[in-house]
């Protein structure tokens, strides 16, 4: 064989080769391409059908509209309103194209750049649908952005709801505020289903009513290609709306205490139903504005909310000195004790000296009773009554009226349980032993005692209705304990509504006797506090013979008296409340007073 016939030979034994290799390389490949997609499909079929799905179908929240808190009337105090919110769709918008959008959104919103900026990096999430970068715009805004929307693309306008207060400051630290959770809440409440930058009940019924106020989320699920645009609906869930709750509140009266209490700084008011404990009205000075919560709450506005008055606090659930109102509790241990009666009389002093001590008081009276001595508010003469029925027995009386405990209320986290300091508390937190002096001073209201305006108004209310002690609420519908008899004597009820009676007709609180109001009975009380200016507290009920309202107005710090300052706020409510009786109702035949019917 020539050399030229063996190259020839090679050549087509090789080329003979090729399509085996060539068949056996794509043989492979199948193979290879088969063993991965069983491995997608069979082993991880389920997760990558997840991502597949996570990467073209978005879910659109809508937010649930907040439930309504109505008056007892029905009558709107915390709504909701229409907003319109503008976001802007990553998909859409790159880094490039942010830099051109967000130049022109700050002069078409006239908004800083860098503000535009930071709601973009902070509104970056895993679901990469949409990031809101302007909440509640105003209507020229939304106008602007319609007009240039062209202009816009990636950017989208959408309704949203916003928490609303129709009468501003009125009754707000008792309808509380809403604001967005924080990343640490959202943490433990994304399993209860809230979302990021959800809104939430922060105090007041807000806050206490949250599960059933807030509602549920709702939404819409979009298939989206690769570019974020939207190709069809998927499915669609309505935002279930939460429940509206009607309050126990007046607005009239509630609106009468808010503007009784502008004639001090600070300061607190309750009204409610003796009979029920229905809370007619609470206020509380000074006050604050629960809509500025309901957008983005400025440096300025949260430094003013927590300046040294407190606007949050609600002064009416806090513990103050009751002063002389606490002469009420005097007079029901001494007649309970069963050391002194109905027909008990005791002199009474310009200055009473006891153990070397002696201790002013603003008149003497002579020989009085418990009626009289209520009326003229003798210190002289509840300086004996708490000698002698002793501290026992005192602050026995107390807790029988609920002071020292917490009434009942709904707010009972804003809440204090006020403070009794008795010979137990005394020698616990200052070691040392109780001592006449104590006893003495307690008698009348000073010394280691708080009482809140609450507890007060429960005080008051027990006198008005035979004995029983209400637990206040502000919703109306839900269960409420009945009010619980305490088992006071004929005769300690006789002598409390008496000397109430007299304090407003010949005593302290004579401005409450007007002819144009029914008969109203009640107590003055001017607590020292110093050095700083003396409280002012004034508690009463009318009509007198069937009492319908307790009211309890406190003036902290006014400098003061409870009959020239507190009394007055107290009189403003009751001719709101009352201003529908006829004249000829407040009087019988005989010129004494009635009921209304």
């Amino acid at each position: 064989m020539t050399f030229a016939s063996a190259r020839r030979t090679a050549r087509a034994t090789g080329m003979g080769q090729q399509p085996v290799l060539l068949l056996l390389l794509i043989a492979v490949f199948l193979a290879a391409m088969g063993a991965r997609l069983a491995w997608l499909q069979l082993a991880h079929g389920t997760e990558n059908r997840i991502l597949a799905d996570e990467n073209r179908v978005r879910l659109v929240p809508r937010s649930p509209m907040r439930g309504r808190l109505l008056d007892r009337r029905g009558r709107l105090m915390a709504g909701n309103r229409l907003t319109y919110n503008l976001y802007l769709l990553p998909k859409q918008v790159d880094d490039s194209r942010w830099q051109q959008l967000q130049q022109r959104l700050s002069g078409l919103l006239r908004l800083p750049l860098n503000h535009l900026n930071q709601q973009r990096l902070n509104g970056i999430n895993p679901d990469g649908y949409r990031i809101e970068l302007v909440a509640d715009l105003k209507p020229e805004q939304v106008l602007r952005l319609k007009e240039q929307e062209v202009n816009l693309q990636g950017l989208q306008v959408d309704q949203d709801y916003r928490r609303s207060y129709l009468n501003g400051v009125l009754g707000a630290h008792v309808l509380g505020y809403t604001s967005p959770i924080t990343d640490t809440e959202y943490k433990y409440l994304k399993d209860k289903g809230y979302r990021i930058q959800d809104r939430i009940g922060r105090i007041g019924i807000e806050a206490v009513y949250e599960s059933q106020l807030r509602g549920e989320w709702g939404g819409q699920q979009l298939e989206v290609n690769a570019t974020g645009e939207v190709q069809r609906v998927l499915g669609d869930k309505k935002a279930k709306a939460g429940k509206d709750l009607i309050l126990t509140l007046d607005l009239d009266l509630q609106r009468a205490a808010d503007e009784a209490l502008g004639t001090v700084a600070k300061g607190a008011i309750v009204a409610l139903d003796p009979r029920t404990g229905a809370v007619r009205a609470m206020a509380s000075r000074p006050n604050y504005d629960p809509n500025i919560f309901s957008r983005n709450i400025n440096t300025a506005e949260w430094k003013a909310l927590n300046r040294p008055e407190a606007p949050l606090l609600n002064r009416a659930l806090q513990g103050f000195p009751p002063a002389s109102t606490f002469k009420i509790v005097t007079t029901a241990a001494g007649i309970e004790s069963g050391l002194m009666n109905a027909k008990s009389t005791l002199p009474t002093f310009n200055s009473f000296c006891y153990a070397g001590m002696c201790y002013g008081d603003h008149g003497s009276f002579g020989a009085i009773g418990f009626p009289l001595a209520l009326a003229v508010s003798s210190n002289s003469f509840y300086y004996q009554v708490g000698l002698k029925v002793g501290e026992a027995e005192l602050f026995k009386a107390a807790r029988r009226f609920g002071y020292g405990s917490f009434s009942g209320i709904e707010l009972k986290t804003e809440e204090s349980p006020g403070l009794l300091g008795d010979a137990a508390w005394k020698r616990q937190v200052l070691n040392e032993p109780w001592t006449a002096v104590d006893t003495i001073t307690s008698a009348i209201g000073q010394g280691a005692l708080q009482v809140t305006p609450l507890q007060m108004a429960r005080l008051y209310a027990a006198v008005a209705n035979d004995g029983n002690l209400v637990t206040p609420h502000l919703v109306e519908g839900k269960h409420v304990p009945k009010p619980k008899p305490m088992g006071l004597k004929a005769d300690t009820l006789k002598m409390l509504r008496q000397g109430l009676r007299r304090a407003v007709t010949e005593g302290t609180a004579k401005v409450l006797n007007d002819p144009n109001l029914p008969a109203v009975a009640g107590k003055t009380g001017t607590g020292e506090d110093p050095p700083r200016p003396d409280h002012a507290w004034f508690g009463g009920y009318a009509p007198a013979e069937k009492p319908q309202l307790v009211i309890v107005a406190f003036a902290e710090n006014s400098g003061g008296y409870g009959g020239t300052v507190s009394a007055p706020m107290v009189k403003k409510l009751m001719e709101v409340f009352f201003k529908k009786m006829p004249q000829a109702a407040f009087t019988n035949s005989a010129g004494r007073p009635t009921t209304r019917q």
